[in-house]
């Protein structure tokens, strides 16, 4: 008796562990960032400080890209047509560059953090 009560118990905490983890998840303020044609869509765009947040990233051009940022310390490679996403940790104000190492000289943004 005591084993399945321990069992209960531990899946129970696993699931309230998971389930919190997903709420979290879900309630961060999420950005979208588009790559086509060798540019950054938009290239400039606004994010609250101190919150992480997540950005999504879509490449609609014909070859990869590389989102890429020294000062936020990520960096993320999509093929044609594939999207995905990084999430970044709460920043102080000020503003943040962006690039694709495959496109560098045209595809280049900032992050405004206020």
């Amino acid at each position: 008796m005591k084993t399945l009560r321990r069992e209960f118990l531990v899946a129970t905490s696993l699931w309230l562990t998971a389930a919190s983890a997903l709420a979290v998840a879900e309630e961060l303020p999420t950005f979208r960032l588009e790559a086509r044609d060798g540019r950054f869509q938009p290239e400039t765009f606004e994010v609250p400080s101190g919150k992480r947040f997540k950005l999504v990233i879509r490449n609609h051009g014909p070859d990869p890209i590389e989102f890429e940022s020294l000062e936020l310390r990520k960096e993320k490679v999509l093929a044609p047509g594939a999207q995905s996403f990084v999430v970044i940790a709460p920043l102080k104000p000020g503003r943040y560059q962006f690039f694709d190492e495959f496109h560098p000289d045209t595809a280049r943004g900032y992050l405004e953090v206020k």
